[in-house]
């Protein structure tokens, strides 16, 4: 028997906890869930509640009952809302606990789990609890591409998107959470449930075209991103030299998956630009999973050590994830380090534009005056 097998012979509850990868359709790929669920099939014990925390489409509860093929098992859904990089706070701190089950008992038994936390529990139907986990991260989505695409309104009409947004999110009804415009989402979560949502509401005879939209305004941003840099580096790209500050897909990760930062960097890197980048999490040489997840990009990237290492003889600086220490940086001293005439392109609206002119450069954020 495997260790997997052996592990849950004498559990009341087991948890499954493995990824569900995106497929180049959109799907969620289930393999690795239900490879789990043959593991443990032979060895759970009678009454035992298997309780499913991964991210998974609506049906794959039933999916999971059809491998277990054991009636004295109930099969529970108990989807995560963790943030990378405050995932021990998030679990001990959630906003709701979501179950989703067709047997109240083992409901009931998975919330009493959660007893020692101050939350509340939404006890309902498999369906629905698998529905709520992509619906939340593709509202999540929506309120970044909405904030993106505001700020796109704000260049063309002259308005401050950073008087806009504070305008916004100071309603009650709205929120500032996630509204906030960058170069766009990403990471291992966005992408994938965003995809898997609107996938899945084919499958099932619905266009999802809000989320096909919200899809749409993120890829479009990065490409937006880029054609601030090619503005910056007089319209031409080949053999301009960019400095890059930041390449996770948001600070307090060293994360580079659906990177926002790697789409600008590989389209950066195919106009024939030289890349000098620095993130403090993304040191030479890459680990394993950063090395698979940027692939042919690492090989032309120039790691520097700091900010001003990365930023000597640059054409144009772009910052393009939210670390601290970007937007504590010493602008005197950046100015003196880079190219006569730099641009610096702030995709994440964390420098001061004034502060930023006023060490002698040209200052283009997402959105801003």
């Amino acid at each position: 028997a495997s260790d997997s097998a052996v592990a849950v012979a004498d559990a009341d509850l087991v948890f499954l906890c493995v990824p569900t990868p995106s497929g180049p359709d959109g799907r969620s790929d289930l393999r690795y869930i239900k490879a789990a669920g043959a593991d443990i099939r032979e060895t759970l014990s009678t009454g035992a509640v298997v309780v499913n925390k991964s991210t998974v489409p609506v049906g794959s509860t039933k999916v999971v009952e059809g491998v277990l093929l054991r009636d004295d098992i109930s099969v529970v859904s108990n989807p995560e809302f963790l943030r990378e990089g405050t995932a021990l706070h998030d679990f001990l701190h959630p906003d709701r606990i979501v179950i989703g089950a067709d047997d109240r008992r083992a409901a009931e038994k998975v919330a009493s789990l959660y007893a020692s936390l101050d939350a509340p529990v939404l006890i309902t139907d498999p369906a629905s609890a698998e529905t709520i986990k992509y619906a939340a991260n593709a509202f999540l989505a929506t309120k970044i591409s909405f904030a993106n695409a505001v700020a796109a309104m704000c260049e063309a009409v002259g308005a401050d998107v950073a008087d806009v947004i504070a305008g916004l999110g100071s309603d009650h009804r709205i929120g500032p959470d996630f509204l906030r415009p960058g170069p766009g989402w990403g990471g291992s979560c966005l992408p994938k449930d965003t995809r898997a949502l609107v996938t899945i509401a084919r499958d099932y005879g619905y266009d999802f075209a809000l989320v096909r939209g919200v899809i749409a305004v993120n890829e479009e941003q990065r490409h937006r991103v880029v054609e601030k840099i090619r503005t910056a580096t007089g319209g031409v790209l080949e053999g301009a030299t960019v400095a890059v500050l930041g390449l996770t897909f948001k600070a307090h990760t060293d994360d580079l998956r659906d990177s926002p930062s790697i789409a600008v960097v590989s389209d950066l890197v195919d106009a024939g630009a030289k890349i000098r980048a620095y993130d403090p999490t993304v040191t030479a040489p890459l680990n394993r999973a950063q090395q698979a997840t940027i692939g042919a990009v690492a090989s032309v990237l120039q790691l520097c050590d700091d900010a001003y290492d990365a930023c000597a003889g640059a054409d144009a600086v772009v910052v393009l994830t939210e670390w601290p220490e970007f937007a504590a940086l010493d602008l005197d001293h950046l100015a003196g380090t880079v190219a006569e005439g730099a641009t610096v392109i702030d995709a994440r609206n964390l420098l001061s534009p004034d502060a930023v002119r006023a060490a002698g450069l040209t200052y283009n954020g997402i959105g801003r005056r």
